[in-house]
Formats: C-alpha cells, structure tokens, sequence
C-alpha cells in the first residue's frame, strides 16, 4: 500500500486528504477504525519519540500525545502505590508489564491535556497495556505490534472504531523531508540527533554531580523535546514527563506552563487530594476536572454549597495556598530541558520552585552568566548541551 486515502485534513472542508509515500510502501497497516490526518500526525510523531526513548535508556517507553505535541511521556519503571492511584489503576488487578506502566505514567502525569490522546508504543502492546487504554478516552494508537488479547480488547473498544495502527520498526525515512506550506516547498535534513550519556558532558555549573538517574531524566527531557511544537520546556521526575510546556512565544511561559502542570502532578500525592470522597458513579473525566479545580485558583466552583454535593460525599476542606507551598516545598530531583536557550535567569527561579535540581538547555545567550548565577544560587547542576531542538 503506497497511499491511504484519509477522510478529510485538519478540518472537515479540507478535502481531499490522504496519506502516501513515493517510492516505497506505507510501513504501517490500519488493524481497526479510521484514522484521520490529526491522528497520523501524532501518531508518526510519538512514534519516533518512543523509539528514540528506547534507544537512549533500554527501557520500555509511551507517549501519550495531544494537536501534534506530547501530553506525557514515561519509560516503563513500577509505578508506586501512590502513583497507581492518582494514574487510577490502583483498582486493576492485572500484573502491570514494562509497557503497561510506561503508559500508566504518560498519561497520567497530565490528565486533563492528555484526555482524548493518540497513543504510541516502543513495545508490542499486551493485554495489561490495552486494559488500560480501554477505560481512557483516547483516540487511537501505534505500536510495532499487539499481542491476540490486547487486539480483542482494542478492536471492541468505541464500537469497533477505535484507531489500532501498527508499524513496521525495521522503518526508516528518507533522510530529507519536505513540506508544503502555502504552496510553497520547504526542504530539510531529517533531525536525526541521537540524544546518549555524553550529550550531558558539558557541565558549566558549580555543581557538576549529575546522577545516572538525572542523566536518564534529561534524557527523557530532550527526547520529548525533539517532537514537541516550540517553544518547549519539559519538567521530568524519575523516568517520565510531569510538565510539558509546548508553542509558547515566550520561554518564560513555557516555564511557567510547564512548572504548573508539574506542581498539579505532585499536588495529587498530597493527603488533601489523596482523602478525597468522591460520590458513587462519577465519571473519570469529571474526577480530573474536579481536582483540577480543587488544587487551583478556581477551588470554590466545587466547594461551594450545591456544587460539591454532586462531586463528594464528604465536603473537603480548602487546600489554603500555604498548604499547597508547604507541600511543594517537598518536591526535589526534578530535571529541565528547554529546546533553546534560557535568556534570562528568570526561568530558573521559577524552575527551582517546582524542585529543579538538573537544567539542560543549548546555551549561547548573552546573559549565560546570569543564567549560571542562578543555578549556582539553588546548587543546581546546568549542562549546556550546545544543541537547538526546535520543532515545527
């Protein structure tokens, strides 16, 4: 199969829309529903980023992607009790494989942007992994294979429409890729930086300790970075993403963004979140918003009187901002990656609230110096990896 005919492009009144190659066959086969042209999109894009994510640490990877930029991204370490529960999986009583929990963390860390995702696998998905994927809304997802149950199990799921694509491993593009864009043709060598333990030698802060741990986190950072839409910062703690901040102008709000969705993700270990009595019944989507709602500014839209009887059984507490500080106060080990450089020391202040210990970004901004005062201030350990990972 050279070209897939597809329903429409971005939006329904782009037609027509296929997908197809010039000179060889489509390395993937459509083993259940109709993938659209948003789908393939991260489809192909997390592909790559989970494979490379295989290479880098050996460990199974998942991704869990959102509009062509990753919502998580894990490698496949056990999950604690406490993350089985704020993943909700702590009720499923099945042997969690590698994989399985690589998934768990990539789309847990961030469920609200991961709601309605596209998921790509390093790894054949199994049963434990598509048991998983059956209780989420999702779109579809990609992986080099499916074991007989794991397909059963995906291919009931939506009604027999859910998107199950498979791809050929042994895969590799040309190493030029083109696009359009206004008629126009654009020209590019593929990216293909391989992203190893000695992308980090070049250690330009007071504190040059960086553990094998932290390597395996920037790693994980930089890797995600590679297919995430700039400007991008990526937060990552002990083997999976807790923050992406992706297509923001300014780098200082992708920090921002990003330390946000990493304070959510450790704000849901604390006890406040964890003793939460939710009513029989409700929906897993309406438990996320609400504690969404709960950690954030906006806590009183379930607190309030007739609003919290429909989501608790017991009403809860605030969580006062000095609470939730106290808290974050606890979080440490935490690596950053930035696709470009930080032009301002400012990032890193922001990033030190949200437990930042291990910074990599390219460097070459002419206030590096203020950059590498501040992480000096927090003990920070920064590497300057020299290398721009733009993505567009």
């Amino acid at each position: 199969m050279k070209e897939l005919e597809l329903k429409y492009g971005c939006n329904p009144n782009q037609k027509p829309s296929r997908i197809y190659v010039e000179n060889a066959e489509l390395p993937i086969k459509v083993l259940s529903g109709k993938p659209g042209y948003i789908n393939f999109l991260d489809a192909f894009n997390g592909w790559q980023l989970v494979r490379e994510l295989k290479e880098a640490t050996g460990l199974a990877a998942a991704t869990s992607f959102k509009h062509v930029s990753p919502a998580g991204a894990a490698v496949g370490l056990p999950l604690s009790d406490v993350e089985k529960k704020i993943y909700w999986v702590d009720d499923m009583d099945v042997e969690f494989s590698p994989i399985a929990n690589a998934y768990a963390r990539a789309r847990g860390a961030d469920r609200m942007s991961s709601f309605g995702d596209f998921i790509a696998l390093s790894d054949v998905c199994d049963k434990a992994t598509a048991l998983i994927i059956k209780r989420e809304v999702s779109d579809g997802v990609i992986a080099p294979g499916y074991d007989d149950d794991a397909l059963e199990i995906l291919k009931a799921k939506k009604n027999g429409n859910y998107n199950v694509i498979e791809i050929d491993p042994a895969y590799v593009p040309e190493p030029i890729e083109k696009k359009q864009v206004f008629g126009i043709t654009f020209e590019q060598g593929r990216n293909e930086l391989k992203i190893d333990d000695e992308f980090f030698n070049n250690i330009v802060t007071e504190n040059k300790e960086l553990t094998k741990q932290a390597k395996i986190d920037l790693a994980i950072s930089m890797i995600t970075l590679k297919y995430t839409q700039s400007n991008s910062v990526c937060y990552v703690k002990d083997g999976q993403a807790i923050g992406i901040g992706a297509g923001q102008q300014s780098r200082i709000h992708c920090t921002r963004l990003a330390g946000q969705k990493a304070d959510n993700w450790f704000l849901r270990q604390s006890p406040q979140v964890l003793g939460l009595q939710f009513v029989d019944g409700i929906r897993r989507a309406d438990r996320d918003n609400a504690i969404d709602l709960y950690i954030g500014e906006d806590y009183m839209d379930v607190l309030a009187d007739g609003a919290w009887e429909n989501i608790f059984k017991v009403k809860p507490e605030v969580f006062t901002r000095e609470e939730k500080r106290a808290w974050l106060d606890q979080m440490s080990g935490v690596t950053l990656g930035s696709d470009a450089f930080f032009p301002f020391g400012d990032n890193i202040e922001r990033a030190h609230k949200s437990g930042v210990q291990y910074v990599a970004q390219p460097g070459g901004s002419i206030r590096d110096d203020h950059v590498i005062d501040t992480c000096n201030k927090y003990g920070m350990v920064m590497s300057f990896t020299g290398i721009r990972l733009f993505h567009h």
